[in-house]
């Protein structure tokens, strides 16, 4: 009974109240309607969108990846919170080769940049406080910062005719009160990366008002331009910056989940952010053994893997380019700086939707809508260069052959 003599309030059996931060709409798109329809009925389709280095065709050595993981060190269980030693000596040479000094103890070890993400914004957020984000980009970050109840505000990329830009007076107008900048460098899919004035101003900006960068570099390898480098944010000492890599881009293994963290910035925030970081590190223990002592094999042997990547990125980028250029069919290929992915904009008023639909339903090829990736302005499809050039180039033929005649569906 309670205080006042009355019965307590019984819940119904089986009703659990589960969180405001996990109720997302489920309902499918057409577009996954459509792809659950075709697969049901055992039908098959040529993937544009398809991102998964191990089922590209780019050579893996299984053999030599599958025997790193065989140290027999794993078997003894010796955690340490920011990560095994050697693994974190294995990320700072990575870095040393991208013309960055990073300290081993400057790296914390975690089993994803989504983890990575999450144990950052730990350490720099309290609930209902802000950070922000590109658009357009990936859209994984609603989804985390519902998670860690943090609100994601948007800043906008922007095609200038020529390239990507960040638009940096947009920034500097919402930016107070902001706990941490997002960087995507170079961002998926527009493929773009900071020049040197947009890093300083970004940097700038986040040392004056006291906020941090998260700098995802997951592409930094993937250089468009064979005679560009693509430069890494990790090393900054400007303002804390926290930069994240990891095997899934880099050494084109993402089920071995293994990612990592480089702090970087003022010596003093630094340590603190390290201190803090380590204690997040150790609650969670993530990062399995034997993936921690398989990671310099894995770098090392990497590099075969991302040339072999960036020959067919590069191919298939030059391809795409010679059709739409051939097509005559109002669409652009949009310049970028590095990644795999190729950003298309359509001239013509088109329902993104209702174009990619018909696409698969009728030509058996699979691209995204622009929308997926929240873009701002015009019409957009978006498609990855990372399949075979054989593939890639017929299921390229279909879709500018599809561009060309009266499958626009005009709103």
């Amino acid at each position: 009974m309670s205080a006042d003599g009355t019965p307590p309030r019984m819940m119904p059996n089986n009703i659990i109240r589960f969180s405001n931060r996990t109720g997302w709409d489920p309902s499918p798109n057409r577009l996954s309607l459509e792809l659950d329809r075709l697969r049901a009925e055992g039908r098959t389709f040529i993937d544009l969108t398809q991102a998964n280095p191990t089922t590209a065709e780019l050579g893996h050595p299984d053999e030599e990846v599958l025997a790193a993981l065989t140290d027999p060190r794993a078997l003894k269980y010796e955690p340490d919170p920011k990560g095994q030693f050697v693994a974190r000596q294995a990320v700072a040479t990575v870095y040393a080769q991208r013309h960055a000094a990073v300290s081993p103890e400057d790296i914390v070890l975690t089993s994803s940049t989504s983890e990575a993400y999450s144990f950052l914004l730990r350490l720099l957020c309290n609930p209902g406080d802000r950070v922000m984000v590109p658009r357009p980009s990936y859209p994984l970050f609603d989804y985390l910062c519902d998670l860690n109840d943090v609100y994601p505000d948007r800043y906008r990329l922007y095609h200038d005719g020529r390239t990507w830009r960040t638009d940096l007076a947009y920034l500097e107008e919402r930016f107070e009160n902001t706990r941490a900048l997002f960087v995507v460098n170079p961002n998926n899919p527009t493929g773009s990366s900071p020049d040197g004035a947009e890093r300083a101003g970004l940097e700038r900006l986040c040392a004056r008002e006291g906020s941090a960068i998260i700098s995802d570099e997951v592409f930094l390898d993937f250089p468009m331009d064979p005679q560009r480098r693509l430069v890494t944010m990790a090393g900054s000492k400007q303002t804390l910056t926290f930069t994240l890599g990891g095997v899934s881009k880099a050494a084109g293994l993402p089920q071995m989940k293994l990612a990592w963290i480089v702090v970087s910035g003022p010596e003093a925030l630094k340590n603190e952010a390290l201190r803090r970081l380590e204690i997040v590190a150790d609650t969670y223990l993530s990062p399995s053994a034997p993936a921690q002592l398989a990671l310099p094999s894995w770098l090392e042997r990497g590099c075969a893997y991302r040339e072999a990547a960036l020959r067919r990125v590069r191919a298939n980028r030059q391809e795409l380019s010679r059709r739409i250029g051939e097509s005559g069919s109002g669409v652009e290929l949009l310049e970028c700086d590095g990644g795999w992915y190729a950003t298309l904009q359509l001239k013509a008023c088109f329902d993104e939707e209702a174009f990619v639909v018909d696409l698969l339903r009728e030509r058996q090829v699979l691209v995204h809508p622009g929308y997926f990736y929240e873009f701002e302005g015009g019409h957009h499809l978006v498609l990855s260069l990372l399949a075979p050039q054989a593939v890639f180039a017929e299921g390229v033929g279909h879709l500018v052959s599809a561009l060309g005649g009266q499958n626009i569906k005009v709103k």
